[in-house]
């Protein structure tokens, strides 16, 4: 089993912070129009947040992995990252979202018809993008691209679909994030792979690499919103609070009974519930044992994800990308 002390952790830290700055200095120079002022300020905004820049890494280190070079990734990269701020602004709107990152939204600083533009020229810029990719391949990587926007876009409308049904099982939340979260972090190393030359089966690898990783991704972030109070200080138990339907709550539905299960469902029908009642949920999830049954789940995808990742052909790229995807699954937050 690969561990953070396969390679060097400081190595690995050192790669991520150079694909980082890359990313950064190249979506720096997008949108450069200074007219109008409206429509490029706002998607200059987006751009400049704190986010960890996760997919175009992965897409960069998904190239490594094959060709042990990610130059001819870096337009796929850059492709997935303004997409996926694109998706980000359109969902803040449907979410009613303040804040991203700790910043005002995009229709909070703007307005709701400043945002929903924005969104539409950033997603227009993302294929831009991906036509200036040097590959052989590029027919088949901008036929992927679109046909994981429009599974994108499926995913977030189970997601709102989601938020009003009350009979969501397990198998249906895990369909949806394969479709959303897990979906981007897929198709990014699998993009990053074809630019690279992948041969159909190293692409499927890095796909499905990406799934699993995508897919625990989602599952420990749902975990983390319950522990945030031990960990990180952050209020415990946002989703609880908000009503979502997460693995731990509907694992915990299968398997509470009596009052705990009353006590569930009454999260779902009433969509929420009071900050102050958080720690008796929290209790309900201890006493049916779904947060070990999330970290399991969370490490048996890791596991299978890494057992894809060992058939890649290059060792350093291989391993620098297997190094990155331990460091994102040991976060706190």
């Amino acid at each position: 089993m690969f561990t953070l002390s396969t390679v060097s952790h400081d190595a690995i830290a050192k790669k991520i912070a150079a694909h980082r700055a890359r990313v950064n200095a190249e979506l720096a120079k997008l949108f450069p129009q200074s007219e109008p002022r409206s429509l490029y300020e706002p998607a200059r905004y987006i751009l400049k947040g704190a986010g960890k820049r996760i997919r175009p890494i992965l897409a960069l280190m998904g190239a490594e992995a094959i060709s042990g070079t990610s130059k001819s990734a870096l337009p796929v990269a850059l492709a997935v990252e303004v997409l996926h701020n694109f998706t980000l602004i359109h969902d803040d709107i449907m979410d009613k979202a303040d804040l991203r990152h700790g910043r005002p939204t995009v229709h909070k600083v703007w307005d709701i018809d400043t945002a929903i533009l924005t969104g539409d020229v950033m997603h227009a810029i993302a294929y831009d993008l991906i036509l200036s990719t040097k590959s052989a391949r590029l027919a088949q990587i901008l036929k992927i691209f679109t046909e994981n926007v429009v599974t994108i876009c499926e995913g977030q409308s189970f997601d709102k679909e989601f938020e009003t049904r009350k009979d969501v099982s397990l198998d249906d939340y895990l369909m949806m994030i394969s479709r959303k979260t897990g979906r981007l972090i897929s198709v990014a190393l699998e993009l990053g792979g074809l630019a690279a030359d992948a041969t159909p089966a190293q692409a499927k690898t890095l796909r499905d690499f990406g799934a699993y990783i995508g897919r625990a991704f989602q599952v420990q972030d749902d975990l983390l919103d319950i522990m945030a109070g031990d960990k990180s200080g952050k209020v415990m138990g946002g989703d609880v609070i908000e009503g979502k339907k997460t693995f731990l709550l509907l694992k915990a539905m299968e398997l509470a009974k009596g009052k705990d299960r009353a006590l569930l469902r009454s999260v779902i029908v009433n969509k929420g519930i009071e900050k102050s009642r958080v720690p008796e949920v929290k209790a309900v999830y201890e006493r049916c044992g779904v947060l070990d049954e999330a970290q399991a789940f969370i490490e048996s995808d890791f596991k299978q994800a890494f057992r894809l990742a060992s058939k890649l052909p290059n060792p350093t790229g291989r391993d620098a990308l297997m190094g990155f995807a331990a460091l994102v699954m040991q976060r706190e937050s």
